[in-house]
């Protein structure tokens, strides 16, 4: 009963529109008091997990992710994946896949590269006969790649919240990422078999292609190359990437200006002020269901059902993906992670393992209605239809949704 009335309180702040880190404090303040008659040495707790080194990787990658963006990194990168592979079948979809697979090491974004991808690839896949919706399909798919391929920004909020290994956590999404890329590529071309390819440019349009992408394809093997080859640590590769892509806008685009600089810096103050704040939040909310013994529980509950280690897996990705539906990554995270671990840890569930399958699962909720968030970017680039007939209901709560996201964007914007 206590789960189902904190639960059900979270999620009744949330559905209000209150900000993440309002509605986790609240419910931890409430907790406290009703529980406890006070809230305690509280504030320990929250600098205790603000002080964590690791959370430095945070605004350093969402840096290097603006350092990047601002110049045309992201239309030599369309262009090379184009001219290499946009003459096969079902080319530009394939080449499409590989723009959001690059540009996902980059960003760590799923709305990042949604945004940034679609803006170049979706005139040149309608200009060669792709139907708009599997264009669209395509972009929104692809996107959702940036919170699986490193860095992650989903990924290091986990990791701080269950103390798992960043590092590991980045090398343990690569695989994935680059498997769930090629199912994307084989999809494209075995439905592209129709539609007029973009003629071979020729191996010389090809190495030029290479030569001015070349800085963006780099990025990856620089930062996860460094990490795995144990040259530095995952918050100093968020710190060689910093320093990298300022020496790209410097020296290869000669971009950078003060007031790039500037709006970079500003741009990532906001998203690393917002992200402490939901930590705090988070922080205080895992205090007090610990204080209340929550997770203990939970874990009780789970050993009197009997459940097994795929059974109880099995019904928590069943329960992410319907919160999937309705909230952003970052909530999911930060409310399910503190009342599952005790669970995980007793029924010797890797936490990495763990991390990537509900990173997968979270890459499903950046597009499913009715708030899918990558559907919100593409709609707000494009002129897409707004509502095909059978899912007319369906769609108009996904611009009920969308009207009501129109304010000025929280963490769910800068993260998810």
């Amino acid at each position: 009963m206590t789960i189902l009335l904190v639960f059900g309180g979270l999620i009744l702040l949330l559905l209000t529109g209150m900000p993440i880190f309002a509605a986790l404090g609240l419910t931890a303040t409430a907790i406290l008091l009703i529980f406890e008659g006070h809230i305690g040495p509280i504030s320990d707790t929250v600098m205790a997990h603000l002080s964590k080194p690791v959370l430095m990787t945070i605004p350093l990658f969402a840096f290097m992710a603006q350092i990047m963006i601002k110049p045309k990194v992201i239309d030599d990168l369309y262009v090379m994946a184009n001219t290499v592979i946009g003459h096969i079948r079902g080319g530009l979809g394939v080449a499409t896949v590989l723009s959001c697979t690059i540009f996902a090491a980059i960003s760590g974004s799923s709305v990042a590269t949604a945004l940034s991808i679609g803006s170049s690839a979706i005139p040149q896949m309608k200009r060669y006969g792709y139907p708009e919706r599997e264009a669209l399909g395509v972009i929104a798919a692809g996107g959702t790649l940036g919170i699986l391929i490193p860095p992650s920004a989903p990924m290091i909020l986990y990791a701080i919240v269950s103390d798992a290994s960043i590092g590991a956590l980045f090398l343990a999404g690569i695989l994935p990422g680059l498997m769930l890329a090629i199912m994307f590529s084989i999809y494209c071309m075995w439905n592209g078999g129709t539609r007029e390819h973009t003629s071979w440019s020729g191996w010389g349009a090809v190495m030029l292609a290479l030569r001015k992408s070349i800085w963006a394809v780099l990025t990856p093997p620089i930062i996860m190359g460094g990490i795995y080859a144990g040259v530095f640590t995952a918050s100093e590769a968020a710190a060689a990437g910093c320093l990298y892509a300022l020496l790209v806008a410097a020296l290869a685009y000669r971009t950078l200006t003060p007031r790039m600089i500037w709006d970079c810096a500003y741009a990532t103050m906001r998203t690393s002020m917002m992200v402490s704040m939901i930590i705090a939040g988070a922080a205080m909310l895992g205090h007090a269901i610990t204080i209340i013994r929550l997770p203990v529980g939970v874990t009780e509950a789970v050993a009197a059902l009997g459940l097994s280690l795929l059974a109880f897996i099995l019904v928590v990705m069943a329960l992410i993906f319907v919160m999937g539906m309705f909230f952003d990554s970052i909530a999911i995270i930060l409310i399910t992670t503190p009342i599952l671990l005790p669970t995980m840890h007793a029924l010797d569930i890797d936490l990495v393992w763990y991390g990537v399958l509900l990173i997968i699962n979270l890459e499903l909720a950046m597009i499913t209605p009715p708030v899918g968030f990558n559907l919100f970017v593409i709609k707000g680039i494009t002129d897409a239809p707004r509502a095909p007939q059978p899912l007319t209901g369906f769609m108009t709560d996904l611009r009920a949704c969308r009207t009501a996201l129109a304010k000025p964007p929280r963490v769910t914007g800068c993260l998810g």
